[in-house]
């Protein structure tokens, strides 16, 4: 078993507040809760939000049937929290009326969960957020040397716990397939007016084929056929289910700045690779310096989340192709990254960037120096 970040929820938990635990369907979120189950002093309830008894009790206010169904249990964890209607008001009526019960709530949709959780547990929530496993976590397990190793599998078939420890290469493309269309997919389908799955796959795919490029709405809405408030509306659902992520562009009002565009960049390089279905090793594929540059960037996201790092990302690029690839924006600093496969290829620092900022920092991240980075 790969230990995870959060390894000991036990430091996580307050009986005045609910521990919610977001992230992607499959990254481990139900044996984290399992694993800490086993050794956890309090007598608990483990239940499932997809339980139509629980639903029907937690959505209902009823102070008399919910506080019978605590009963006098220590701890109350509900997995897939998400399916229970009003889950945020029947929560908070366990927090304010039964002192020293505690929490645990998980759930595979951040857009489904908040919205449910939202304004009733303001102020009574703890958020977590796991995601597919990271450099960062891998590190306490693994040498540098042994990371590098690895690094092919990384890119080729990401980094969901499932794929890491299956041994054989067609296992691996199963699960990934298995991820994209049983379960992340399942959950864009499950929210209100999304009625069909070909036009999804197919903006996917759109999307799979431009990381590390900024895309056009217009574009994407051209080459759909649908309308661009719809295609907004599709990427959004996307971010929000945690399959991509966007970054938009770093302006400090230089006239050539881009700044109108996102880029897109999927959690996990496995299911970006199912998504279009290409498995190749890494010496045939003409894509490598997306997948890299897809790979650190959202390693780097990853550990930034875990350490609670403060600040903005962004892209840079200017109109006559000047660019910076990662930019980071802390205490009125903007520090520069660009991502490279091949330590040979060290670009050098745009002639515009220290234009952009006072105060500015330039690292070129490459193969060879890359798990500084996101460790």
């Amino acid at each position: 078993m790969i230990p995870r970040i959060y390894n000991n929820l036990e430091d996580y938990i307050d009986p005045k507040r609910v521990l919610v635990i977001y992230g992607p369907r499959r990254v481990g979120k139900t044996t984290l809760l399992t694993k800490y189950l086993k050794k956890t002093p309090y007598r608990y309830k483990f239940d499932s939000g997809e339980n139509i008894t629980t639903q029907d009790i937690l959505s209902s206010q009823n102070f008399d049937r919910i506080f019978e169904y605590v009963g006098s249990y220590e701890l109350i964890v509900i997995d897939e929290a998400q399916n229970i209607p009003n889950i945020g008001m029947g929560l908070k009526i366990i927090i304010d009326h039964k002192p020293g019960v505690r929490i645990i709530a998980t759930g595979s949709s951040s857009f489904d969960l908040s919205n449910k959780l939202g304004e009733p547990l303001t102020g009574r929530k703890k958020t977590l957020t796991l995601f597919p496993v990271s450099q960062y976590e891998l590190k306490n397990i693994y040498s540098p040397y042994e990371l590098k190793l690895k690094l092919s599998d990384f890119l080729i078939y990401g980094s969901y716990p499932d794929i890491m420890t299956a041994e054989i290469r067609e296992k691996k493309i199963e699960y990934l397939h298995e991820i994209v269309n049983s379960y992340l997919l399942k959950d864009i389908l499950t929210l209100e007016q999304v009625k069909g799955s070909k036009i999804l796959v197919r903006l996917l795919k759109l999307l799979a084929l431009q990381i590390g490029s900024e895309v056009s709405l217009n574009e994407l809405s051209n080459k759909l056929a649908i309308d661009i408030k719809t295609v907004a509306r599709y990427l959004d659902l996307f971010e929000k289910t945690f399959i991509i992520k966007s970054v938009g562009g770093f302006s400090r009002n230089l006239r050539k700045e881009v700044t109108s565009k996102y880029k897109y960049y999927f959690y996990d390089t496995g299911v970006r690779n199912a998504i279009i279905d290409q498995f190749n090793a890494l010496d045939v594929r003409n894509d490598v310096g997306a997948l890299w540059e897809n790979f650190i960037v959202m390693e780097r996201f990853k550990k930034q989340s875990y350490l609670n790092a403060y600040g903005s990302t962004y892209f840079w690029r200017t109109y006559d192709q000047q660019e910076v690839d990662i930019v980071e924006e802390r205490d009125g600093k903007a520090h520069g990254f660009e991502i490279t496969w091949s330590p040979k290829n060290k670009k050098k620092e745009p002639k515009d960037w220290k234009r952009a900022w006072s105060e500015t920092t330039y690292e070129v991240v490459t193969s060879e120096n890359y798990l500084d980075f996101v460790t």
